[in-house]
């Protein structure tokens, strides 16, 4: 749900005005309403500060180190400029570790070799070529040239050709440049940048476990007197600047904390209650269960503040159509146990991801067990016994096709309960009657249809007629009460066009949780086919590779399809459901002026 704002205007006096915004960033509730205004240089430069702050804490925090409690001062800049050096220096030899490795497995056939004696030997008029070639068309070259071979294996050979003069040998191999560098010479390279490279690695341990804390607290206090000097400037002033006035928004859930202090404070406040006109800032709030699933809505929009918060809607269906994309029991059970143990050593603000996986694991366990599919394996023709008595339970893959249609009409048909709903809540109930016309046809069509396959009624059409004709009387003409009598029949006609082309279009889009379901298990099925023949061409190696076959390519089928298993319910959630559902999006989230260590306690 969104959480009802208040709207709170300040009139202070300015000698008590400091005090007054130090107290509001101490309680930090009040979300305020700004004017435009452009930071001063400044501004931007401790604001420059604190993102190269941040990104230092980030590149540090992810150094496996043990982190001391120092005490003291340190000089925060020289610190940040020290390791950003450190960084860039870093990647260079790291560019440079890997280009030498490269260049290493090309000399390495070679040998080790004396580039000088090399030249001087071409001083002298003898020429040293290099060359690669075929193992078989040595013999042929020998016979012609002077040739010293340097390096074989199965099918190639390295080999070298000695002649006077400048005239090129026409051999069959392929001429490679003299290495740069001998054997030695690279080798001693390499040693010392991994030298230099373990060098810098120690420095920036050494930061990531003393200068952590302080880099934090520097951050927060740049951040909060930001934010402190940017209420400054959103301040309005009155009579010769003697009076500030400031507006900004509190939830109703934290109002009670500001309005405690303004008993007993000289400043004079005005409260009233957010109104549908006014451009307020959006603050959920939810439940355990759906709480978990607010990244996933953020990943599209908030919703504005006068409409209703659909994550506690589309929860419960995206949980579904995750299990139903991946659709494998084995892999949710590794999603509930893996999450559960990385519980154990998670961060607080880590651990509610985790949930949310595992709740997505255990919607994978049902829909892979109603697919009866367990790592890979079809439980359905599988002749493993204690499946037997379970074997009717499972549901083919044909009924898998349906179960993914029904859904999906399911939650079409609920996007359009919530759209009305919502209509209700912004306008009034007038505003939704067209809506409830298309819920009122399809609800009641959805009936008569079942009633007829079940065989409780004989088909007639009258009653068909009446359904349509009820449905079509607010669709056409009860659809906008403010249009006239043509408009609303011009906007009925247009809505029956859109609408039944749109949902026929997002019904179909459901039969994705199928198909991805169903090449999540032919991948998993062709793993293990794979790792079974592996297993039975070798009595001694083959158990040893059975098992890493298995393992790599389970975990690859894991990576590919839970992409996919968010990716997809996701559009199915942002697309079909968002759009018949009426959302519209576009509300900017609750920021309130706080102090930054706050924030992340």
């Amino acid at each position: 749900m969104i959480v009802p704002m208040y709207k709170y205007g300040f009139v202070v006096f300015h000698s008590d005005y400091q005090h007054f915004l130090e107290v509001l960033q101490g309680l930090g509730v009040l979300h305020v309403i700004g004017k435009e205004i452009s930071d001063s240089h400044e501004l931007l430069e401790r604001s420059s500060l604190k993102d190269r702050i941040e990104e230092t804490i980030i590149f540090l925090e992810k150094r496996e180190v043990e982190i001391r409690n120092e005490k003291g001062s340190i000089d925060v800049l020289k610190v940040v400029e020290d390791i950003s050096e450190k960084q860039e220096l870093l990647e260079l030899l790291m560019k440079e570790m890997d280009n030498s490795k490269k260049e290493l497995q090309k000399v390495e056939p070679w040998g080790d070799f004396s580039k000088a004696t090399i030249l001087r030997l071409k001083d002298k008029g003898l020429q040293i070529r290099f060359y690669i070639g075929n193992k078989n068309r040595l013999s042929q070259i020998q016979e012609k040239y002077q040739v010293e071979i340097i390096h074989e294996n199965k099918s190639q050979v390295y080999f070298i050709i000695i002649q006077p003069g400048y005239l090129r040998p026409v051999v069959d191999a392929t001429e490679v440049s003299m290495p740069d560098r001998s054997l030695r010479e690279l080798k001693n390279h390499i040693r010392d940048t991994e030298l230099k490279i373990s060098g810098i690695n120690e420095r920036i341990d050494f930061y990531a476990a003393s200068a952590l804390s302080f880099l934090k607290a520097e951050r927060d206090k740049i951040k909060s007197s930001v934010e402190y000097d940017q209420v400054v400037l959103q301040t309005r002033k009155m009579l010769d600047e003697r009076l500030m006035v400031l507006e900004g928004w509190v939830p109703e859930n934290k109002k009670q904390n500001i309005d405690e202090y303004l008993k007993n404070s000289d400043a004079l406040s005005i409260t009233t209650k957010a109104t549908p006109k006014d451009n307020v800032p959006v603050l959920l709030q939810n439940n355990r269960f759906s709480k978990l699933f607010e990244p996933v809505g953020h990943l599209f929009s908030l919703p504005a503040y006068t409409e209703l918060d659909l994550t506690v809607f589309f929860a419960p269906f995206f949980m579904l159509f995750f299990g139903f994309c991946l659709g494998d029991a084995g892999y949710g059970l590794l999603f509930v146990i893996g999450a559960g143990i990385y519980k154990l050593k998670a961060s607080k603000s880590i651990k509610p991801y985790l949930s949310l996986i595992q709740y997505l694991g255990v919607a994978t366990i049902i829909l892979g067990g109603v697919s009866g599919t367990f790592f890979g394996i079809n439980l359905i023709e599988s002749n493993i016994h204690l499946v037997n008595r379970f074997r009717g339970l499972f549901l083919e893959p044909a009924n898998m096709f349906n179960l993914a249609l029904i859904v999906g009409g399911i939650q079409i048909v609920f996007g359009q309960f919530v759209k009305a709903v919502n209509q209700i809540r912004q306008y009034g109930i007038t505003y939704a009657l067209g809506t409830f016309g298309w819920i009122f046809t399809i609800v009641s069509g959805l009936i008569y249809y079942g009633v007829i396959s079940l065989g409780l009624v004989a088909y007639n059409k009258s009653i068909l007629y009446l359904i349509l004709g009820i449905g079509g009387i607010f669709i056409l003409f009860l659809n906008d009460p403010e249009a006239g009598i043509i408009s609303r029949i011009g906007q009925g006609v247009w809505s029956i066009y859109s609408t039944v082309t749109g949902m026929f279009g997002d019904l179909l889009s459901y039969i994705r949780l199928f198909a991805l379901g169903l090449s999540s298990a032919i991948l998993g099925f062709v793993i293990n086919e794979i790792a079974l023949e592996i297993l039975s061409a070798s009595a001694i190696l083959g158990p040893v590779f059975f098992v890493v076959f298995l393992i790599i390519g389970h975990t690859l089928n894991i990576l590919i399809s839970s992409l996919s298993s968010f990716v997809h319910p996701a559009r199915l959630t942002f697309v079909e459901f968002y759009k018949n559902a009426g959302f519209s999006g576009g509300g900017k989230a609750y920021n309130p002026f706080s102090k930054y260590n706050q924030l992340e306690q």
